[in-house]
């Protein structure tokens, strides 16, 4: 899909621009909020949780304080901490941050391991990080705890208002100890999306009672369960205050997928996020078997598409999110009784946004001549869901830089475990070695255009790895496909202009549905499931 409207001009790191002031935005009527017969207050716009870092803790701190819901990205905040401290954390942000977690000693171990004053230098190889696993380490758990509650207390600096945090439930290993640290920064919600995050809420409640938590692994030809967790009291000590629980909303793309999540406390989210096939990074394969068009992406048809009736009866407050950026986009949202919608392209282009600069400019030029193209890949991801990529000269969507490029899995966030024929655990990647993936008994044809998503989204954000023979990790970049948000915003926008320009556009039509139920105060319907429904049918996310 080509973006047929965009804008020109240089983007500024700066964090000053055209927007409104908070108290501009405040009294001028426009829908900072909508009330839930519940009594609770849900924003009107929730930023979509971009990763690897494109949705930062200065995005999702501009965003709340503008009211509405700032979200960081939790995808791999362990290895962009220690790689900021490698580059000497210019500005001091992150130590600042560090210097406020509860236990100083484990603060510490973290920067005598990662700081480096002044930086590496361009072109070092940065230090790895612990990789994922099942057999938990105390290393890995300290930093992605540090990490998340680095991120999360940023994001929550000079404001008052809502951030939540957004993870894959794909990545299923890394969940207790990421989550338990942005519990400790006070995170408002948490966004999970990527598969179904039915032990979720049980794992919030134990975290927050600061009782050991726990969730399960799928292991691919297992038949052993598999747990990965986290014991708060042992890893920090007893002294440490429990957190307050933060508010789930399941990213989902299935009204069927929502009944299912709803019917049974143990599952049951406080909201959730209806994404459509058109917003960026991984989005819900279509159902049924896979069919793809003249130009190679998944084909959805009406089974695919969600019924928002179904979701409203459930009584819980949902937002729309792909295509719904727009002042209309929020108006349309709102009539089907949505709390408000999920934005996520307008400010992955925005000044706050964490992409490298020269690549967003790039992204904004094509974007204004029209020669931007952004493909619904059904390969691209090993995570084996649709990936949105957008194609610029010079990064993995490019064949001769794929082809350049020695397949390489060292990071790992999306290896699957596996029973090995022993009995033992192993992972595999299908954007590895061919040769190396068929031997882990993996099948040579899951491996076809699959590119590494861990460095080419790390390099999208100026911390791609240099290896030992200087070669630089290409970056690989990820966007919407509906382009109507670019629509009335400057040449040089921030994120401010952004949530004016849809709220003060649809303030009119926010009014005329004031009167709309976004909650209820009797608790969600029963979740009943159609004849041949399955709740596996919609898993969207972004990231």
């Amino acid at each position: 899909m080509r973006f047929s409207r965009g804008m020109a001009g240089a983007l500024s790191a700066g964090a000053g621009g055209h927007g409104v002031s908070d108290a501009d935005r405040r009294t001028e009527g426009f829908p900072v909020a909508r009330i839930g017969l519940a009594g609770v207050a849900h924003p009107v716009l929730i930023q979509g949780g971009m990763g690897v870092g494109v949705s930062g803790w200065r995005l999702a701190r501009a965003v709340a304080s503008a009211g509405q819901l700032g979200v960081v990205s939790g995808t791999a905040l362990d290895v962009t901490l220690a790689r900021r401290l490698q580059q000497g954390d210019p500005g001091g942000h992150l130590r600042r941050a560090l210097a406020r977690f509860p236990v100083p000693e484990m603060a510490e171990r973290i920067l005598a391991r990662y700081f480096v004053p002044g930086g590496t230098g361009s072109g070092r190889p940065y230090r790895p990080v612990p990789r994922l696993g099942l057999r938990r380490s105390q290393a890995a758990d300290e930093l992605a705890v540090v990490a998340n509650f680095a991120e999360v207390l940023l994001a929550k600096e000079g404001h008052d208002g809502l951030i939540g945090v957004n993870y894959l439930e794909k990545i299923q290993m890394a969940t207790p100890a990421a989550v338990y640290g942005a519990m400790l920064a006070g995170v408002d919600y948490v966004l999970m999306g990527a598969g179904i995050p039915a032990e979720i809420p049980r794992l919030l409640d134990d975290l927050a009672a600061h009782r050991a938590a726990e969730i399960s692994v799928t292991v691919a030809g297992g038949e052993t369960p598999h747990t990965v967790g986290l014991d708060p009291a042992a890893l920090l000590g007893p002294s440490i205050a429990p957190p307050a629980r933060p508010r789930l909303l399941a990213i989902v793309s299935s009204h069927v997928l929502a009944a299912y999540l709803a019917r049974s406390a143990a599952t049951r989210p406080d909201g959730f996020v209806i994404e459509s096939p058109s917003a960026g990074g991984h989005s819900a394969p279509p159902r049924g078997r896979l069919r793809l068009d003249g130009a190679g992406e998944p084909v959805y048809g009406p089974r695919d598409e969600v019924d928002t009736g179904k979701v409203a009866a459930l009584g819980l407050p949902f937002w729309l999110a792909g295509g719904y950026g727009t002042p209309d986009g929020l108006a349309r949202a709102l009539e089907t009784g949505a709390a408000g919608i999920q934005v996520g392209s307008a400010f992955a282009l925005c000044r706050e946004s964490g992409l490298d600069d020269e690549l967003r400019r790039r992204l904004l030029r094509r974007a204004a001549d029209g020669t931007l193209e952004v493909r619904n890949d059904p390969h691209a991801s090993p995570a084996g869901f649709p990936f949105k990529v957008a194609h610029i000269p010079g990064t993995l969507s490019d064949a001769g830089v794929y082809a350049e490029r020695s397949r390489l899995c060292d990071l790992g966030y999306l290896r699957t475990p596996y029973q090995k024929p022993d009995g033992g655990v192993g992972y595999r990647c299908p954007a590895e070695p061919v040769e190396t993936y068929v031997r882990k008994g993996g099948r040579a044809e899951e491996t076809t255009e699959r590119r590494c998503l861990c460095n080419g989204l790390l390099a999208a954000i100026g911390l791609g790895q240099h290896r030992p023979d200087g070669y630089p990790e290409p970056p690989l970049l990820t966007l919407g496909q509906d382009t109507g948000f670019l629509d009335g915003l400057p040449d040089d926008y921030s994120a401010a202009d952004v949530v004016d320009r849809i709220l003060k556009g649809a303030s009119a039509s926010s009014t005329s549905a004031s009167a709309a139920s976004c909650g209820s105060a009797t608790g969600p319907a029963e979740g009943r499931l159609g004849p041949g429904e399955s709740p596996v049918a919609g898993t969207g996310d972004h990231a």
